[in-house]
């Protein structure tokens, strides 16, 4: 979440009233993320969050993310409901972009995991994967391996700017991805971002999943590994076998990993890593003037990466295979 798009009260005014949500009493942006500006909103109806789709994402899409976000709801996922207009509309305008309003979810992301807390959600995680069954929408998986080449290549004369001898770093590590990435994986809807910022908690319960702005269609053992390499690392990028092992566990509780998702699982975790290296040093490069963003550092990704580079079998993890 961030704040791109400055948002006038007179016109969010007339945009509310084309909901039944009452009087507007307060809204202030939220400066988290990189992707879309979204608003804490205050009205007579209780709090929600207003989000105004930025360039990054493709309008076309944004059927498919609200979608699937009612979908999930009916099928017992915790996560945020969009709000439809009097004509039956989940999507609008404001200030030129894209704009919808969703309902607000009490709780507050863990900023420390521990492995109780990667236990509650590689087994949310297992029934986001379930839930996501029989949903009617597609939407590709536009940063996975067959994109990274595509997002690096017009930056690539810059990387070494965040780190000496990362040029060749990525650009091998594109080689070996592409040539070996697994195929036919078990696949369907996948959140694709579950990062701690994206999991409330109230406490040691999970209470939600939020921003599905990144979510398609890809391997569930993928989604799985992008949560690892999220939750299971300390602030100096050593993984915790103890928190590692509590996250597919009760992933695999709930449901259960193939003998070919788990020995793929170090090659989708090292691409997992890759992935959102590639993604952080684009935005470290290309951060809007005036926008109210803080850009993550893409070096903790680089840190991971070359962990996973170590990891040839998934018991190297602490994993009972």
């Amino acid at each position: 979440m961030a704040v791109y798009t400055d948002v006038d009260d007179e016109d969010l005014i007339a945009f509310l009233s084309h909901y039944d949500l009452g009087g507007l009493l307060s809204f202030k942006g939220i400066a988290e993320g990189v992707e879309n500006s979204n608003f804490y909103l205050h009205v007579d109806a209780g709090s929600f969050i207003l989000t105004l789709y930025e360039k990054r994402v493709a309008e076309a899409d944004l059927p498919f993310f609200l979608g699937l976000m009612e979908h999930l709801a009916a099928a017992g996922v915790t996560c945020p409901l969009p709000v439809r207009d009097h004509a039956g509309n989940a999507l609008g305008r404001l200030a030129g972009r894209p704009a919808a309003i969703v309902t607000f979810l009490d709780g507050y992301s863990i900023h420390y995991p521990d492995a109780a807390h990667c236990a509650a959600l590689g087994e949310a995680l297992a029934r986001l994967h379930l839930a996501g069954a029989g949903f009617g929408l597609s939407r590709e998986n536009a940063l996975s391996v067959g994109g990274w080449r595509k997002l690096f290549e017009p930056q690539a004369a810059r990387a070494d700017e965040i780190e000496p001898g990362l040029r060749r770093l990525i650009a091998q590590e594109l080689d070996l991805l592409e040539r070996d990435w697994p195929k036919d994986l078990p696949s369907g809807v996948i959140h694709a971002d579950l990062f701690p910022d994206n999991v409330l908690f109230l406490g040691d319960r999970l209470s939600g999943l939020i921003d599905f702005y990144f979510a398609c269609d890809d391997a569930f053992a993928y989604d799985l590994a992008i949560s690892f390499n999220a939750w299971c690392f300390d602030t100096v990028g050593v993984y915790a076998k103890d928190k590692g092992r509590a996250l597919i566990d009760a992933y695999r509780r709930v449901r259960p990993l193939s003998a070919r998702e788990l020995a793929a699982f170090p090659l989708l975790a090292r691409g997992a890593a890759l992935r959102f290296l590639l993604t952080r040093f684009v935005d470290a490069l290309n951060v809007p003037p005036g926008a109210l963003v803080r850009p993550k550092d893409p070096r903790e990704y680089l840190t991971k990466l070359r962990f996973h580079q170590s990891i040839a079998d998934p018991r190297d993890y602490g994993v009972d295979p």
